[in-house]
């Protein structure tokens, strides 16, 4: 969703406000695509001050699904997103396209690419479903916080098999 900010760009000292909604369905980025699961509505407020300074106000939450880094099980993530952005409008248009990064297009303020970089810069490192997460068997891929798999529990040395050929020809029963 894009606004239109000439007219208050043009109106020193102007306040305007502008109900916006999140068009995006997914996060897409070098990580993976993300379904969004659930976006509010949200109220975006912008002030030109003196100085040429447009200040953008705002805040809404958006949940998206993304796998627990164990077992990939789905986990909704809730980002909780404040906008307190801060624009100079002095110079020429290399300034402001700089400034404002890629969310500023003309004169208008895409809401898509603001809200998705207020997430991108707030990912998780890591996201997990639960702190005692199991994760999956390296052998079979079962869910081992669902059910125990029947694999063997430990893996030999690979560099100590000599020695357990050794062991096993002198075992006693």
């Amino acid at each position: 969703m894009r606004v239109e900010l000439a007219d208050i760009i043009t109106c020193e000292g102007k306040e305007m406000s502008r109900q916006a909604e999140v068009e995006l369905a997914s996060f897409d980025s070098k990580l993976g695509r993300f379904p969004i699961v659930k976006k509010a509505p949200f109220v975006l407020k912008f002030t030109n001050e003196s100085n040429k300074r447009l200040l953008i106000q705002g805040q809404t939450e958006v949940t998206i699904a993304i796998p627990c880094d164990r077992c990939l099980e789905m986990v909704e993530k809730v980002f909780p997103i404040v906008i307190d952005k801060e624009l100079d409008l002095n110079g020429n248009d290399e300034e402001k396209s700089m400034e404002g990064s890629n969310y500023i297009i003309g004169t208008s303020l895409d809401v898509d690419q603001l809200i998705f970089g207020e997430i991108l810069v707030s990912w998780p490192m890591k996201v997990l479903c639960r702190e005692d997460c199991k994760g999956i068997c390296k052998r079979c891929g079962a869910n081992l916080n669902l059910s125990e798999c029947q694999c063997p529990k430990t893996e030999p040395d690979p560099r100590m098999a000599a020695i357990q050929d050794i062991f096993n020809k002198f075992k006693e029963v």
